[in-house]
């Protein structure tokens, strides 16, 4: 039973580590309702398996401040981010690289870039109508069935974005095509532009990006309509 119970702790850990990006002991601790001590000792296990890793910073989150004591900032390493995905990627990879053995790198772009015009007229059959939020929200459920762990949140003028009216957020904090974006990244930006067709009515463009190095991909989707009235 208790072997089962630190098992779960130790996912559960895993899974906000994937969702927030870092967090602290303490922080994980308050989060996940677990004693500062049995998260410890539940890091430290990761740490052994080499599913998480850490660094030390003099301050906040973002280490913005340097007023007290440094802090051990826990994030999920490559081999922890490897446990949420799955053998697919690597198939995908091994088919396109012997295609671009086959047929060239060039052809294996020109495919790569029907495909995601093949996808890009399936979302917009399900996103015809709607506003902006209803959109962003129906997108999301989307990329939710097809494996991503997606968000999306308001982002209010000024905050994120300059242009003047409340602009939209969309995070996926595990790529389902994580591997294949690696080898090929132009797939990264056939997804953008997909997601600049989805809105013609915004500017969309991309904040995070997890093959910089970062734990999420995001995209600021903010309306233009209010641009010319300001002019």
């Amino acid at each position: 039973m208790g072997t089962a119970h630190q098992i779960s702790t130790k996912q559960t850990i895993l899974e906000y580590l994937l969702k927030d990006g870092r967090a602290t002991a303490l922080g994980l601790a308050e989060a996940l309702g677990v004693s500062p001590q049995a998260i410890r000792r539940h890091l430290k296990d990761l740490e052994g398996e080499e599913l998480i890793e850490y660094e030390v910073v003099h301050g906040d989150k973002d280490g913005q401040t340097s007023m007290g004591r440094p802090q051990h900032w826990y994030s999920l390493s490559r081999k922890g981010r490897d446990r949420f995905g799955n053998n697919h990627g690597e198939f995908a990879v091994a088919l396109l690289d012997t295609l671009a053995e086959t047929v060239g790198k060039d052809q294996v772009g020109s495919i790569l870039q029907k495909q995601w015009q093949r996808k890009a007229q399936v979302y917009r059959d399900r996103l015809r109508s709607g506003t902006i939020a209803e959109r962003v929200e129906k997108l999301v459920q989307l990329r939710q069935e097809e494996g991503y762990m997606a968000q999306w949140y308001a982002v209010e003028p000024d905050a994120q974005n300059s242009t003047g009216s409340t602009g939209f957020m969309l995070t996926e904090h595990h790529c389902a095509i994580a591997d294949v974006a690696e080898s090929f990244p132009t797939v990264c930006g056939h997804e953008l532009e997909m997601f600049s067709d989805l809105f013609p009515d915004c500017e969309v463009e991309r904040t995070h990006w997890i093959i910089d190095g970062e734990h999420r991909c995001g995209y600021l989707i903010a309306p233009v309509m209010n641009r010319a009235e300001s002019a």
